[in-house]
Formats: C-alpha cells, structure tokens, sequence
C-alpha cells in the first residue's frame, strides 16, 4: 500500500460518496451540497491508493486568524495506518501559527486530536442547528 496525500479539488461525487457512506456520515445524503463544500474549502487534503480515495480533510478559515476543520475522513479499511495524521499534518503546514484552530470531535475521534495536540476548549460548550443524523 502506498498512499500519496495532496491537494486537491478535481473530486468527483463517485469518489467522494462511498467515503462518506462507509464512514455514515449524514453529509453524503446531500451530495450536491457536499462536493461543493468541499470543492470551496480554503483547504481541501486528499489520501489516496493509487487512484481510490481513501481519506480527506478540509479547513474553512479566514486565511489569517482562524481556522475551522469540518471533516476529516479515512475508510474504515484503511483507519488505524497513519492516514489521519497525514492529512492533520499537511493541513497544519498552512495554519499552525494561527490564533486559534477549531473543530468538533465526537466521542470516537477525541483522542486522536488529543494526540494531535488539540484540547477541550476551555469552559466552551459545543453548540449548532443541524440537519443531519449522528454526524
């Protein structure tokens, strides 16, 4: 197995979907939506195997202070080989000195972005209106 990791915004919906499926996130029942999110991230990182995505993470930022990471995605399959950490890493190369760097982790992901150096946000509590299932 050998992953390359890029940017990159020439996704298509066929790519993209099964990840989201495989990893049941509610976002794949809006497509459209999704590969347009993801296609105007500020930052859009892609795992790949060959030419199978295997993994992504996207930032929204405002390019100076801060930096929101939405999702960040790798098939099951593949979850535990040090992808997610690759794409953590390349999106930190362009926001590692901003202000503030933010995202929601659910209970299966918290101490991967405690490895990661993130931490719980001092007394904040998370907070949205959401239109999607458990993610």
């Amino acid at each position: 197995m050998t992953i390359t990791i890029s940017e990159n915004n020439q996704l298509t919906l066929n790519q993209v979907i099964p990840l989201y499926v495989a990893n049941a996130w509610s976002a794949a029942h809006k497509p459209e939506q999704l590969l347009a999110a993801l296609l105007h991230s500020h930052k859009l990182i892609t795992a790949w195997d060959g030419d199978k995505l295997v993994g992504l993470g996207n930032a929204i930022s405002d390019g100076h202070l801060v930096v929101y990471y939405p999702h960040l995605l790798v098939l099951p399959s593949y979850q535990g080989k040090g992808i997610g950490k690759l794409i953590m890493d390349r999106l930190q190369e362009t926001y590692q000195n901003f202000h503030m760097q933010m995202l929601t982790a659910d209970a299966d992901a918290i101490e991967f972005y405690l490895k990661m150096g993130f931490e719980k946000a001092g007394q904040t509590q998370p907070m949205w209106i959401y239109a999607g299932g458990e993610h």
